[in-house]
């Protein structure tokens, strides 16, 4: 009774949602952090002067959000934990904003090379069925986001999984080797997850540099903004960059389901056309509204971007002081192991706790945990039970 096409579906499974109990929730990579006071108020205000609107369709083009998504991207360079305040309240709300000397972008990002959607990875879905096709692999490193998995089957676009270098890093010249074989796309977020590990800016420049000019070169720069380097400088050097971001993660904005790419205009419209396809009402009034008013007020998220990091070196040097292998971090989360405890082991002993974190079977890295970086107060509850681990 089913469509033969259903046979090749493995559906995305979740960071666990609790039910049961109230748990401190360590295992999506969620900011722990609520959005900007100024998004609650322009929430409200929006409801209560144009509630009509929430009965009328939304700007198909959600013109003023990629409009805002442009200027907070030149203000901050494209990685918020290492841009400048200058003014603003204690919590950077308000303040002056300017990026790194490492960060600044040569170009000014116009809203015609912006694409918003439903969260990322709605984006990911657009731009899997825009440039990716069922005739040749698409390469991607064999551990890193396991939607991209997800999408090639719901495509039938067959996947060239290349695995990590022994120190979890990805394995550019295999990529590299696999893209160049059959003239394919190359895809892999950056940092990379599970492993929060990240390519310099420049080493994404050598991959792009030799691999296939035709074909699309996809990076998702969901953690970037935690300490990785972003390669949006790089579209000035590339018209086959496509550049895939979040407000998910740093913009502390994973309920309101809202993502975007950044890429030249050609192949922004290409999306476009994905996206008037099956639905060319994507983002709601109200979503549209956090997100704009959320870019409005970056020196917020640059101070909550700063916060997190901290807490997380923190945490990174207990860990080790007790005996864990961590890896180094660029994101909101580590990715740890220790010898002699079996990874579901630990993940039950502090789900017991009180604590969920984030455990995977998949062959390789079940003895690893991935661990979202939380408030101060949830990593003290958090090294209260790891330290007896």
């Amino acid at each position: 009774m089913l469509a033969q096409r259903m046979s090749n579906l493995h559906p995305y499974v979740p960071g666990e949602q609790p039910k049961d109990r109230v748990y401190i929730k360590l295992n999506a990579n969620e900011n722990p952090y609520p959005p900007s006071p100024k998004v609650i108020k322009a929430v409200r205000a929006a409801v209560k002067a144009h509630p009509e609107k929430l009965g009328l369709y939304p700007d198909p083009d959600s013109n003023q959000l990629k409009a805002a998504i442009a200027d907070m991207l030149n203000k901050c360079g494209g990685v918020l934990c290492r841009a400048n305040l200058k003014g603003g309240k204690k919590n950077g709300s308000g303040a002056e904003v300017s990026p790194s000397e490492a960060d600044k972008i040569p170009f000014t990002v116009t809203p015609d090379m912006i694409y918003a959607g439903n969260g990322s990875d709605e984006v990911l879905s657009f731009v899997f069925y825009a440039f990716f096709d069922s005739d040749r692999d698409l390469v991607l490193p064999e551990h890193t986001y396991s939607f991209y998995p997800v999408y090639g089957g719901f495509y039938s676009i067959p996947l060239k999984k290349v695995p990590l270098n022994s120190d979890w890093t990805i394995d550019k010249e295999k990529m590299l080797e696999e893209a160049n074989a059959q003239n394919s796309s190359i895809i892999f977020a950056n940092p990379n997850a599970p492993t929060s590990l990240g390519l310099t800016r420049n080493e994404v420049r050598e991959m792009i540099k030799k691999a296939p000019a035709d074909r699309i070169f996809v990076v998702d720069e969901a953690y970037v903004d935690f300490g990785g380097e972003s390669c949006i400088p790089l579209l000035a050097e590339f018209k086959n960059l496509v550049i895939v971001r979040t407000t998910s993660k740093s913009l502390c904005g994973a309920g309101q389901r809202l993502g975007f790419l950044v890429a030249n205009p050609e192949l922004v419209n290409a999306v476009t056309t994905v996206k008037n396809s099956l639905n060319h009402f994507p983002i709601d009034f109200m979503a549209q509204t956090c997100g704009t008013a959320a870019c409005e007020d970056v020196g917020y998220y640059v101070k909550c971007a700063q916060n997190v990091a901290f807490e997380r070196d923190e945490f990174v040097d207990f860990l080790r002081n007790k005996g864990w292998y961590v890896l180094d971090s660029q994101t909101n989360f580590i990715f740890c192991r220790k010898d002699g405890v079996p990874g579901e082991e630990t993940y039950r002993k502090i789900k017991e706790a009180g604590i969920l974190v984030r455990h995977f079977a998949t062959p390789g890295i079940e003895e690893y945990l991935r661990i979202t970086v939380g408030t101060h107060e949830q990593m003290q509850a958090l090294r209260k039970v790891m330290e007896n681990i």
